[in-house]
């Protein structure tokens, strides 16, 4: 149903490759989101909170280059594990922290001298604008939806990202302390369609609809990706996925278990994907005086 739509959208949508690592922790935890190109000047739009940890990726870094650099004085000293107690309450590092992001965005642009972020003020909406390039390495660009009446529920749509990180091209460097990418390993990741119907549109305030809810589940590293018709038109873009409580809960019921009776509890709730509408992609390009195409 969906695969020349998706022949067509895949031509400019694109993977956003992440590492990170965790305070404490060597290993690295690779990650996947997803972008669109809405035009053929290399602007393109993802998630708000993909773009925020893109944003943030250097002062990360700079902030756990400035905790090494304040517990290297005192590494010698007697009092030092006290010390370094003392120094990860200061910078708040724990554990889960992410001391470390490196991103790829792949087969976007040849290169690039600087990235641009504009994050939508209440969706969850970035607009990226790569500068300095040479040449495109995406082909074509969205065309988005104008008659906002055809997004009713009922419609079947497609969105389509990238959320099996199956990249292999990292690395820990014990000598530097960090984590890089590499020349060997596997670069691609593979892109992953899925479809659903429209169950209902979305508003903040009840009276103006800024999003679109699917039946299905959006992807961990779809995010960012577009909602797409038969035809390759694009209505939104996937942003979130929420769970609903479906009602029916069982508790401490026995029930057989590869032959054997077990006490079992179930809370079943529904995922459901959350979209960024088209209309409000549109008007935030026109704001941002980014120009795209519609039909």
């Amino acid at each position: 149903m969906f695969a020349d739509a998706i022949d067509e959208v895949d031509l400019f949508t694109r993977p956003i490759h992440s590492i990170l690592r965790l305070y404490g922790h060597s290993e690295i935890v690779p990650g996947t989101a997803t972008l669109f190109f809405v035009n053929d000047d290399a602007c393109a739009v993802t998630c708000k909170h993909v773009a925020e940890i893109i944003g943030q990726s250097d002062a990360i870094f700079g902030r756990y280059n400035a905790f090494r650099a304040a517990i290297r004085q005192f590494q010698r000293d007697k009092n030092y594990a006290h010390l370094l107690q003392k120094t990860e309450k200061e910078f708040g590092f724990q554990p889960e922290t992410i001391i470390r992001v490196r991103n790829l965005f792949m087969n976007c642009v040849d290169q690039f001298t600087d990235l641009k972020i504009d994050l939508h003020p209440t969706q969850d909406l970035a607009l990226l604008r790569f500068k300095g390039y040479k040449r495109r390495l995406y082909k074509s660009h969205a065309v988005f939806l104008r008659d906002s009446s055809r997004a009713r529920p009922g419609r079947s749509l497609c969105r389509l990202g990238y959320p099996f990180p199956e990249f292999t091209n990292y690395r820990y460097n014990e000598r530097d302390d960090d984590i890089e990418w590499i020349a060997g390993g596997r670069e691609t990741t593979p892109k992953f369609p899925i479809d659903g119907i429209i169950t209902r549109l979305l508003s903040d305030d009840g009276a103006n609809v800024t999003g679109i809810e699917l039946s299905t589940p959006g992807l961990r590293g779809q995010s960012g990706g577009p909602l797409f018709d038969v035809n390759g038109l694009v209505y939104g873009m996937q942003a979130e996925t929420r769970h609903l409580h479906l009602g029916f809960d069982i508790e401490n019921q026995h029930v057989l278990v590869n032959g054997r009776k077990a006490r079992v509890s179930n809370y079943p709730f529904l995922n459901v994907g959350a979209c960024v509408h088209a209309d409000v992609i549109k008007r935030f390009l026109a704001e941002n005086d980014v120009p795209y195409s519609e039909a």
